[in-house]
Order: structure tokens, then sequence, then C-alpha cells
């Protein structure tokens, strides 16, 4: 005996369309008519808020667009081999007594007639103010990650605070953070490491909850079993598998606080910022290619560093495709 079977037919057996398959296409029309409605309707506000910015801004943004790539100009510098004059402190056949040549100037001798260039001084001052704040966040976020988390929490109401904290400090940019330490503890770098540091908290505790709500609980159940406190557990049980991917973000976010603390250097955060800020708003076009050369040098070999680290922590395999 052989069985047949027989898909479901959309169509009912006299022909007349199934009431399901109407449903069905009514549902895909009325969701693309709402689709183009709200792409229409974005696009209008788009270009009524562009047209209302150029009429408010009295240099006329369209009228002044052609002229976007003079700024470029200004920036080219006389002699290209001034800006590694500029970024070495060699002193420069143009000098003509003014800032913009004066690049033995920023020297900072460290033994006898041996120095280190003024911009790399600078950059080191950049590089250790995300270090130090990405240390801080570091230090904050793990425990905080514990308490946040839903399966690892020591209590659900210290759970609901310690999230809102978290909220909290990385709802504000670092730069308004940081303007606001500024008039405490005035301009400078401590300002910045205040600044980024309070954001990383919230940004890696973020971050390292939601890992720790994915983990493998066997461990942490096995030990709750032989009697052991939260303490116990989540260094013996959940740290161990967790530390490898908390220092795969904690990594990430010392590629992110290199550029925060360059920004934050440009308000007064101390650092390759403020004088890099300085050299735009002046012209200076040698200084500033300069910097810029450092700067992207900088944080490419931070992040060529910091991938390689992270592939030996976590592993080759999760970097690899269907793994």
């Amino acid at each position: 005996m052989t069985l047949s079977v027989t898909a479901p037919s959309l169509t009912a057996s006299s022909g007349a369309p199934h009431p399901m398959a109407d449903a069905w296409r009514r549902q895909t029309s009325l969701r693309r008519f709402y689709t183009v409605l709200g792409v229409g309707l974005l696009l209008a506000a788009m270009l009524a808020s562009m047209w209302f910015a150029d009429e408010a801004n009295a240099g006329h943004f369209f009228d002044r667009l052609p002229h976007i790539l003079d700024f470029l100009s200004w920036l080219v510098p006389k002699d290209w081999s001034d800006v590694w004059r500029a970024l070495f402190d060699i002193a420069s056949p143009h000098d003509t007594g003014t800032q913009e040549y004066n690049f033995p100037l920023g020297r900072v001798y460290v033994w006898g007639g041996f120095y280190i260039p003024e911009y790399f001084e600078l950059m080191l001052t950049t590089v250790n103010v995300a270090l130090v704040s990405t240390f801080i966040g570091f230090i904050f976020a793990v425990p905080f990650s514990f308490i946040a988390a839903r399966n690892l929490t020591p209590h659900p109401a210290l759970r609901l605070i310690v999230k809102r904290l978290m909220e909290l400090l990385r709802a504000f940019p670092e730069i308004v953070i940081a303007g606001l330490f500024a008039a405490i503890v005035s301009i400078g770098p401590i300002a910045a490491i205040i600044a980024i540091g309070l954001h990383s908290i919230g940004a890696l505790g973020k971050l390292f909850y939601e890992i720790n709500e994915n983990i493998d609980m066997r461990a942490e159940e096995g030990l709750r079993a032989v009697g052991a406190n939260w303490f116990e557990r989540v260094r013996f049980a959940d740290l161990p598998q967790l530390l490898p991917n908390f220092m795969s973000y904690t990594l990430l976010r010392v590629e992110i606080n290199v550029r925060a603390s360059t920004i934050i250097g440009a308000v007064g955060g101390g650092g390759i910022g403020e004088e890099l800020k300085l050299s735009i708003s002046r012209g200076f076009g040698a200084k500033t290619l300069a910097l810029v050369l450092l700067l992207f040098t900088t944080i490419f070999i931070i992040d060529q560093f910091s991938a390689w680290l992270r592939r030996k922590l976590v592993g080759e395999q999760a970097f690899v495709m269907g793994a």
C-alpha cells in the first residue's frame, strides 16, 4: 500500500482564494505602504531641516559648499620636508622666528643632548590617559558586571541600582564630563582621565554583564551545590571562563579611549589634541600634517597590537567564519 502526502493548498478546492493567503497579501501590501510612507516622511523632514539650517546659517551652508576644500589648501606646507622636521623637532631652513617653524623649541631633553620630540611626548601623554582611564574602567566594570547580570546577581534590588548607575555613567559624552571636572580640578590630563574612566565604567560594564548572562552555568551550580558563597562562585566558577572575553573588550576600549583622549585634549585635556587644535586654527600646515601622521600611526599600531593580543586571548577559532 502506498501512502501519499498532499501539501496544504493556499486555494480552496472550488478555486476561490484561501482566506489565509488573502490576509497575508493584505498585510504585506500594508507593510510596504507604511515603509514607503515612513521613508518619504523621513526624507521630507531631512530636506526641511537642511533648508531651515541653511536659511538660519549666516554663511549659508549650500552657498559655501563649493569652498569646502579651501580649508585643506591652507594646510599644504610650502616644503613637504618640514613635515618630518616638525615631527622630529629638526630646525627648518624656512624659520623666520615665528611659531610656524620653531620646531626645535619643543624638544624635551632627557639627558645631555638626547631629547624626545615634542609631539612624541604629547602622544605619550595621550596614550597614558587612555591606558589609565581604561584600567579604572576595567577595575570597576568587572564587579559591577557580576552584580548587574540577571543570572549572577546577589540581589535583584542591587542589580537594578548598579544597572542604572552604569547607564548614567555612559549617558553623557566624555567631553561633557571632562568639562565638568575641568571646573573642579582645572584643565589637564587629570580631568581627561576622570571623564574617560567614568564613561569606560559604564560602557565596559554593559558589555561585561551581557557576556555574563550567556555563560555556562554548570560550574556555578556545582559550587553552589557544595555550599560556596557568592564571592567564591564568581572567583572560581565564573571569572576563569569570562576573563578572556573581558580582556578582549578591554583592549578594544583602549583603542576607543585613545581617540577620546585626543578629542578631550583639544578642549584642554592635555596631550596631542590640544596642540593639534592650535596648529589647525593657526594654519600651520607642516605641524598639522606631522601631528595627523603621528596620531594615525599610533592608532594603527595600537589597533594591530590589540587585535593580535585579542586573538591570543580568545583564540583564533573565535575569528573564523562559521566557527
